[in-house]
């Protein structure tokens, strides 16, 4: 932007404030002494002949404004060169126009008395505005279904969570340990400046709820991997735990929230989220592939007749459980959590515990339909073996090419989170692939040779009008292999068979 100057970023940065209702006219001159206070700049000119920028699209707007900001501040020396550093400063820019938590909880809490759809539309909203929820960095996420004999699955390539380089990766190792936040889903990252090892959240703001007779804090993820990804945490450093207690705080979020599905990662090493230290859950506005799965076959349950039960086809091994009562779904989820813990099927290489540790856990995921409730459970078991070192149902080596990291919760439902490194990998395979060159021979992409040679043999003809479309469909093909490595009764005759075998015994 020609002609631009520091003082005409700030005025711009007020009033996006302005426009996206963070702050009043009333507190104009009070924001602009803030940003200037970040700026380390003593005096402010109001530009002359200004014009406002175009706010059509929010995110964008703030996206230059901030780098115009950051820009001027890394050549006075006030901000260092590197993405973290950068980071932690333009939070800290846009923390002189987020109002106080107080406001945003009573906001939140008037628009629900109205509708918990209008309070949580609200939120949302604000969570963007405050740039909390990087809206220019969300965008340039790759995101694409892919049909499987499960329906379809959801594919995403993260590329809004930003690599560290290395000069933030020293400044990082050299930074000073610390302990606070002890986490980064603790109550106390509200407001905090962070460092170079720990996010800035001085534009965070949480809303307190009550799960169960527990004090639990509602927010958005700061990376939105689908819509409106919230997070559900205690407001207690504690560990996670899957038992009849975690079944009722989801369910009691339902209640609250009966347009959001809710679910919690398993509570075991290998089979569960990156943060089990924290009781935390995840949900969202958002129908994920696994709620579109239907039946297998149905069971029942002595002594819960009431309550609908089946086996989902789906790669994972899912029960679903449905009833007008959530009590009844609780106690009967409850009853198959405890059957599992304890279940040992030699036949099917299912282990309850060896040598003392325990293997077996469940993902229970909750969400209602009409009047009835709906719960999932899959079985979940982190056994390892020799030739299994990360995981006997973990994504086996040869699907580690594109996905090697845990299977959690939201991949559970169906949805890949792929790591960043695949999109140039993508790139270069194309190059490779129209040329006839060989995938092997590049070190980059040489981990992807044996699947292209494998998956070519399936068309007649591959070019530039359809390589982006087969190697998506590809890609999402080793997803839904990735999700049958995690299921531990297979969908096949035999595995079905075995997983009969443990219905019955409910």
């Amino acid at each position: 932007m020609s002609g631009y100057n520091t003082d005409r970023y700030i005025r711009d940065l007020v009033e996006y404030g302005l426009k996206t209702g963070l702050i009043t006219e009333e507190e104009r001159i009070y924001s602009t002494n803030l940003i200037l206070d970040v700026m380390d700049m003593d005096s402010y000119e109001e530009p002359d002949d200004y014009k406002a920028l175009d706010f059509s699209d929010p995110g964008d707007a703030l996206e230059k404004i901030l780098e115009g900001l950051i820009s001027d501040a890394v050549l006075r020396g006030v901000t260092a060169d590197d993405q973290v550093s950068k980071d932690l400063f333009d939070t800290r820019l846009m923390n002189c126009i987020v109002p106080r938590p107080s406001y945003v909880r009573e906001k939140f809490s008037e628009l629900y008395k109205k509708s918990s759809i209008e309070a949580t539309d609200w939120y949302y909203d604000f969570s963007c505005n405050t740039d909390y929820i990087r809206r220019y960095r969300i965008k340039k996420d790759l995101k694409w279904k892919t049909a499987t004999p499960y329906g379809e699955l959801d594919i995403t390539i993260n590329l809004s969570k930003p690599e560290k380089d290395p000069k933030a990766i020293a400044a990082a190792k050299n930074a000073p340990q610390s302990a606070y936040p002890k986490c980064q889903l603790c109550a106390e990252n509200e407001g905090y400046r962070g460092r170079m090892n720990h996010p800035a959240r001085e534009n965070h703001r949480i809303i307190p709820i009550e799960l169960n007779g527990e004090d639990f804090f509602l927010q958005y993820s700061p990376y939105v991997y689908y819509n409106e990804h919230c997070i559900v945490f205690n407001k207690k450093h504690i560990p996670m735990k899957i038992d009849e207690s975690c079944f009722r705080k989801l369910f009691d979020f339902i209640k609250l929230f009966p347009h959001y599905t809710v679910g919690s990662n398993a509570d075991l090493p290998i089979v569960g989220g990156s943060i089990l230290s924290h009781d935390h859950f995840q949900g969202g506005n958002y129908e994920f592939p696994m709620a579109r799965a239907d039946y297998i076959s149905k069971f029942t349950v002595k002594g819960y007749e009431d309550v609908e039960a089946g086996i989902v086809k789906w790669p994972l091994s899912v029960i679903r459980l449905r009833c007008k009562d959530s009590d009844r779904i609780i106690e009967l989820a409850s009853h198959i959590l405890d059957t599992w813990r304890g279940y040992t099927d030699e036949e099917a290489y299912i282990f309850a515990e060896t040598d003392g540790e325990k293997h077996n856990t469940i993902t229970p995921i909750a969400r209602k339909r009409g009047e009835l409730f709906e719960f999932d459970l899959a079985l979940r078991n982190n056994i390892t073996t020799e030739e299994c070192p990360l995981g006997l149902y973990h994504p086996h080596d040869n699907l580690h090419h594109i996905k090697k990291e845990n299977i959690g919760l939201i991949e559970v439902m169906g949805l890949a989170i792929l790591p960043s490194r695949l999109k140039d990998e993508i790139n270069t395979l194309k190059e490779y692939i129209l040329s006839g060159k060989d995938v092997a021979s590049e070190d980059s992409i040489k981990k992807h040779a044996d699947w292209v040679l494998d998956f070519k043999k399936n068309y007649a003809n591959i070019d530039g009008s359809n390589i982006d479309g087969i190697l998506r469909d590809e890609i999402g093909i080793v997803f839904s292999h990735v999700l049958e490595d995690a299921g531990v009764f297979k969908q096949t005759d035999e595995g079905l068979k075995a997983f009969r075998r443990f219905t019955d015994s409910l």
